[in-house]
């Protein structure tokens, strides 16, 4: 007698921390996860807002906002603490917290990478490291790190951002094979051109030097199914790989950019 398929994502009864939750691509992961069932623990830098989108999820009880400086091993501590608290143990972690940074190679100073690389690589191992033995001990989770198309391709006046996110990849990969053995699946997801603040900040944006809208324009121009991303979409992958549908993949790092990337 075969199994039945399972035919639906569900994450009934998951619990899932999201970093860098309270906007963008973290804020559409946590909606989508939330309606597949889960209970969402949003993490963020800006304690206020992840108790607010957190609020804002469908079945707003069972979740949870808490201030997580991904760069700080004891505020990690603290927050996931709370989480196991008043959650239970973390099951899917999506190590999603990032920032950018616009320069041409010669003028990236040492505090923008360092500053890139603490948040966006560092961070990932910080976090993962207070979660991991848990779902060792239990033989059972779903890693998932937020990479960009920028951690396959190298692109102009974004080296230091690129690194980053090559780096998120090779993490995943070393990751999913040291772990495969205690039914803990560690993937990561490659978002193409999503409108967020990494896009559109004043200061730090990757529109600020790339023209605009006009620079946007651009962009979209390159996707072969003719709209961007929205952070629902990346939510969708996120859920796939968290559930029992994805129990047999691992170390991949998975597109979604509308075909404008292909490897």
């Amino acid at each position: 007698m075969t199994e039945q398929p399972i035919v639906a994502a569900s994450l009934a009864g998951k619990v899932a921390l999201i970093t860098g939750g309270a906007s963008g691509i973290g804020a559409g992961i946590g909606r989508v996860l939330a309606a597949a069932g889960a209970r969402v623990a949003i993490g963020d830098l800006d304690g206020e807002a992840a108790e607010a989108v957190a609020g804002g999820l469908p079945g707003a009880a069972a979740h949870l906002g808490v201030r997580l400086d991904v760069t700080d091993r004891g505020a990690v501590d603290d927050g996931v603490t709370r989480i196991e608290q008043q959650l239970g143990p973390v099951d899917v972690l999506v190590n999603n917290a990032g920032i950018s940074s616009v320069a041409p190679f010669l003028d990236i100073s040492d505090r923008d990478w360092d500053r890139l690389m603490g948040v966006n690589l560092r961070g990932v191992l910080v976090v993962t490291q207070r979660v991991l033995p848990s779902m060792l001990q239990r033989r059972s989770g779903r890693i998932i790190n937020i990479s960009s198309m920028a951690g396959k391709e190298g692109l102009p006046n974004l080296a230091h951002y690129c690194a980053t996110k090559f780096g998120v990849i090779g993490l995943t990969q070393s990751l999913a094979k040291e772990v495969a053995a205690q039914n803990v699946t560690v993937n990561a997801v490659c978002p193409g051109v999503v409108r967020t603040p990494l896009w559109d900040d004043p200061d730090t944006g990757i529109l600020r030097q790339l023209d605009g809208e006009k620079g946007w324009q651009a962009f979209l121009a390159g996707i072969p199914l003719g709209r961007p991303q929205t952070a629902e979409d990346i939510g969708y992958a996120c859920t796939y790989l968290a559930s029992d549908l994805a129990a047999n993949i691992t170390g991949e790092a998975l597109n979604v950019s509308g075909g404008q990337q292909m490897h």
